[in-house]
């Protein structure tokens, strides 16, 4: 007989080495079909397993922030010009420049093969929102943090802070909308921006401050009675890990850098953060109160999304990068389309979500009405 899965939340950390592992296939890609797959396999999984939360909502605002990307970066091209092409779509007046600000264009034509260019770049950036926005919303930063290693601690205040402005800007807005429609004003178009901008963003910083100041108050990221050695060890091993995994990023997007750059420079990276990690696990001083399981399900949500990220990545230069000049049309890459197809498995295999408890109806006590007493 098969046996049922108890409904649990996952574990925050699968989901954002999910998402992160997305965001990083689709920063190696201009290909406009793998971008488009990219964001249906995140919004499909969203869907499927995002918790009925304020936050999780806040996938379509960073679906709207991504299309707003691609947006600026056409209309960038058009004012300042960009690569010559064979089809022009549109001319427009060129704007005279002083001459130390030569190789700066204003106006002039607008290509096709150009417009192609700076779609496929601002759709790259977009995706990488929708990834972002993907882990937003299927998780908590809250619950994020509980899970966050020793060597993170004082970096905890500062990362809650800035992943919780997302989610609760779009809690914000929802009340605020609510707010609106309930004294009989309209809650859509471009008015209605004006009105609710202010608000949100007060709303959401207050929030999130205040979530810091409770951290803080409860004592998170104290050092306690940890020797300044241990200290200073997971400080210098965690800064120089973490500065060696931002730096292979420049390997791992451009393909001009030099090799060791590239992967040997991020897996270094990551041994020497492990080993800050570790030194800092022994601060101690600090309890979990019910702390998140890992368990299959999470190593098979993690390992789907790196599975996803190296097929991609393995791809080859041309069926990664469309050529725009001359204009050829994309084509949807085998292995790197199979390794997105992994990328859907968390959409069955993460366990089942708790489902809310239902609203229990109180009961009105009887009331008993008493016959007037006349006194004679």
């Amino acid at each position: 007989m098969r046996a049922r899965r108890l409904p649990r939340m996952l574990h925050p950390g699968a989901w954002w080495l999910w998402a992160s592992a997305l965001a990083v296939a689709a920063s190696r890609t201009t290909n406009p079909l793998l971008l488009a797959a990219i964001v249906a396999i995140t919004g499909y999984v969203v869907a499927a397993r995002r918790p009925a939360t304020p936050w999780s909502a806040s996938y379509s605002m960073f679906l709207k922030v991504g299309l707003l990307a691609i947006a600026i970066r056409v209309a960038l091209f058009a004012v300042l010009g960009g690569e010559p092409g064979a089809h022009v779509l549109i001319r427009l007046p060129v704007v005279p420049l002083p001459s130390w600000m030569a190789g700066v264009r204003l106006g002039g034509p607008v290509t096709l093969e150009g417009v192609l260019a700076s779609a496929y770049d601002g759709m790259r950036l977009g995706v990488i929102f929708c990834c972002i926005g993907a882990a937003n919303a299927l998780t908590s930063p809250r619950r994020l943090l509980k899970s966050l290693p020793g060597a993170l601690y004082e970096a905890g205040v500062a990362v809650t802070v800035a992943l919780a402005v997302a989610p609760q800007a779009v809690a914000a807005v929802g009340r605020l909308r609510a707010a609106r429609r309930l004294r009989g004003r309209s809650d859509r178009g471009l008015r209605r921006i004006r009105g609710l901008a202010i608000p949100v963003l007060e709303g959401a910083l207050e929030r999130s401050v205040d979530l810091a100041a409770a951290m803080d108050a409860r004592g998170f990221g104290r050092r306690g009675t940890t020797p300044a050695l241990i200290r200073r060890t997971t400080a210098g091993l965690t800064l120089l890990g973490l500065s060696a995994m931002v730096a292979s990023s420049y390997g791992l997007i451009d393909r001009g850098a030099p090799g060791p750059i590239g992967v040997p420079l991020l897996v270094a990276g990551a041994a020497v953060t492990a080993a800050g990690f570790a030194v800092g696990a022994r601060r101690g001083g600090r309890t979990r109160y019910r702390p998140d399981p890992w368990r299959l399900a999470e190593w098979l949500v993690a390992a789907s999304g790196l599975a996803a990220a190296v097929l991609v990545c393995s791809g080859s230069f041309a069926a990664l990068s469309p050529s725009t000049s001359p204009l050829v049309a994309p084509a949807l890459p085998l292995i790197p389309a199979l390794g997105l197809a992994l990328a859907l498995l968390p959409a069955w295999i993460a366990p089942p979500l708790p489902r809310p408890r239902p609203a229990v109806a109180v009961r009105e006590a009887p009331t008993t009405v008493r016959e007037p007493v006349t006194v004679g």
